[in-house]
């Protein structure tokens, strides 16, 4: 019984270090990316807090596929860990599909966009970050795995252990209560004006309305931080109106864009008239 209770410590002190751990390489990542020339701090993911639950998932399985290495049927060493890395890239990119599926699905959000990636699939997964998958796998095999199970049993046997992860899962649990009201809200507005709103593109847009006015701005609150909720969201759709006029890409579905370039088409033919 207390191995059973040892080994949900471990998973659970997994998941939370991997979602802070991957929530602070995103906020770089984000940050130096080529398309943010602005070179604006974004919080990434759908959390108020820095908790990217992805990563957290990520780092439990790519700890559970180490442990199962063994299992692969192939002699050669070096195959089999290439193998190994191999699952480990698609297991992420299956559960990487899977959250932005239902987010799509369930809140009309789409939290993160390869749209502009080659191969891409929706705009949620695509081939070179499937790689990038690999040499995380890669890199958690090398350098974290050989290390990391005499740490995880130390802190598995620990109090002071438990009073860090119960505090890390209360705040994890007030903020999934606060962000889900918040998605209700813009999945409410979404449905209204049938669009897929891109999370990290509202959060800029309000960054950057907020440089405009002078008005403060929250980096972990960025939703609704300087004016009314609704006035953000009314903006950004003013903006994708203009995205849409223009041929630019927006966040409207595509039943709802082409009425949209109906109207525009029948404006302009009127004033030519």
């Amino acid at each position: 019984m207390m191995n059973i209770i040892y080994s949900f410590m471990i998973l659970a002190l997994l998941f939370s270090s991997g979602s802070m751990i991957g929530w602070g390489i995103v906020v770089f990542y984000r940050r130096f990316k080529p398309d943010n020339k602005e070179r604006i701090w974004i919080n990434p993911g759908f959390l108020t807090g820095p908790c990217l639950p992805l990563y957290g998932f990520g780092l439990t399985l790519l700890y559970l596929l180490a442990m199962l290495e063994d299992k692969i049927p192939i002699e050669s060493g070096a195959l089999k860990k290439l193998m190994l890395f191999c699952i480990m890239a698609a297991a992420m990119t299956l559960i990487e599909l899977a959250a932005g599926e239902l987010f799509i699905i369930r809140r009309n959000l789409k939290l993160w966009d390869y749209t502009n990636e080659k191969f891409n699939y929706k705009g949620l997964i695509c081939p070179r970050f499937s790689f990038y998958w690999a040499l995380l796998g890669a890199f958690y095999y090398f350098f974290i795995h050989p290390h990391i199970l005499s740490g995880l049993r130390w802190f598995s046997h620990n109090l002071l252990f438990s009073f860090v992860i119960g505090f890390f899962y209360g705040v994890l649990a007030i903020d999934l209560s606060y962000s889900f009201s918040i998605a209700n809200k813009i999945k409410a507005f979404a449905e209204e004006h049938e669009m897929v709103i891109r999370y990290e593109e509202l959060k800029r847009h309000i960054k950057l309305e907020s440089e405009k006015r002078r008005a403060k701005y929250r980096f972990l609150y960025a939703i609704g931080s300087s004016t009314s909720f609704r006035d953000d969201l009314r903006s950004y759709l003013e903006k994708q109106f203009e995205h849409a006029r223009e041929g630019m890409r927006s966040d409207f579905m595509d039943r709802r864009l082409e009425e949209l370039k109906k109207e525009f088409t029948d404006k302009i033919k009127r004033r030519q008239q």
